[in-house]
């Protein structure tokens, strides 16, 4: 069975915009010491992580013409 619809006045809506509350929020609140070197912290021990990672994973990346013109020299040898 369908509901019948009523027409909603979307006026209040359109007004949303203009409406200026006389409130102001309280300020944020500061961040203690502790805080601000925990984040330094995690920021530097990700960044840290990233570089070692990095680090770590350079010779995976590289690629290493030597060792196939060996493989390359013990095939043409016949070995």
């Amino acid at each position: 069975m369908f509901r019948r619809r009523e027409p909603v006045p979307f006026a209040f809506l359109a007004e949303a915009d203009r409406f200026r509350s006389n409130v102001t929020p309280p300020p944020p609140e500061r961040a203690s010491f502790g805080q601000l070197a925990g984040r330094w912290l995690l920021g530097l021990t990700i960044v840290a992580a990233l570089v070692g990672s990095l680090v770590i994973g350079m010779p995976a990346l590289s690629l290493d013409h030597s060792s196939s013109q060996t493989q390359q020299s013990q095939a043409s040898d016949g070995r």
